[in-house]
């Protein structure tokens, strides 16, 4: 029985290769020449044959137009890709004037940076819990043949893959920790970012684009769980609030107890010792002042 995906053709990988082209300025002074040459012709019009009139005109008009069909232009980080009869040629990275056979097919290409930031979408995070994510991208095409002859619309190739990264990205990890034991998207923003630029670049390979810079735009819970979130962690921060006052309250009961022993200022029995604790403990964990009561009795009273 045949595999059918072994029998499947293989995707082709484009690779840009360098083409042969001249410089425009030299082919300038050609149709300046051919210019020249149909002027000269009419002004001698009266003195040579008609014939080699009429065949300098012919001549100086197919090369002016044989000239100036193979004239564009490249800006700085500009490429043109070229091709003849959908076969490619090569690419040309030379900036300024240049000159190709009038029947190659030259398309531009830009390789400057390209910065784009993605629609927020929604995630459920390594927890399950559903949070709104976006990304800004800077990328730029590194090879211009894989751009255009490997993948259909190479823009929107980008688009999709950064949608796809960050869903994956945001998958891999929690949003937040609370014990900040484990990584988190919140807590450990540039160590997640360099992971999507990795996923990115990795992606975005076959289209012969890399991406110099990446992060995330807008990391938050989504609506429906914001409000529980919130309230969750407003708990947890007044559990560790609580708890180093409780242990600095701890600390200083020990240490006013181990004073007043050492001292010989006054001396307790275990119950006495314990409401002293307590009110101690009191005084240092409460909210509110508290309000003294003189005892002008005894100890025991």
């Amino acid at each position: 029985m045949t595999d059918v995906r072994s029998a499947a053709p293989a995707l082709r990988q484009s690779s840009e290769k360098t083409a042969t082209t001249a410089s425009g300025y030299g082919m300038l002074l050609v149709a300046l020449l051919a210019i020249v040459a149909a002027g000269v012709a009419l002004s001698q019009i009266d003195r040579i044959a008609d014939w080699i009139v009429i065949t300098t005109l012919l001549v100086a008009i197919v090369v002016e137009l044989f000239v100036l069909c193979g004239f564009y232009l490249l800006q700085p980080n500009q490429a043109a890709v070229i091709t003849l009869f959908g076969d490619y040629q090569g690419t040309d990275r030379t900036t300024g004037l240049r000159w190709a056979m009038p029947w190659l097919i030259k398309k531009k290409v830009s390789v400057r940076a390209n910065n784009i930031i993605s629609e927020r979408i929604k995630v459920n995070d390594l927890r399950g819990n559903p949070i709104e994510m976006a990304a800004q991208v800077v990328w730029r095409v590194t090879d211009t043949a894989q751009a255009l002859f490997d993948v259909d619309d190479y823009k929107a190739f980008v688009n999709v893959q950064i949608e796809a990264a960050v869903r994956t990205i945001g998958s891999r990890y929690p949003y937040d920790d609370f014990e900040h034991q484990e990584v988190t998207l919140r807590g450990n923003h540039d160590q997640v970012g360099t992971e999507l630029r990795g996923e990115l670049i990795e992606r975005l390979r076959v289209a012969g684009i890399t991406v110099d810079e990446c992060g995330f735009t807008h990391l938050a819970y989504a609506q429906e769980i914001a409000g529980a979130m919130l309230r969750r962690q407003q708990a947890q921060a007044v559990v560790a609030a609580r708890q180093t006052l409780v242990e600095g309250a701890v600390g200083m009961v020990e240490m006013a107890l181990a004073q007043l022993s050492a001292k010989d200022v006054v001396h307790l029995d275990d119950e006495r010792r314990a409401a002293m604790v307590s009110n101690l403990m009191v005084v240092l964990c409460g909210e509110r002042d508290t309000q003294p009561v003189v005892n002008t009795g005894s100890l025991y009273q």
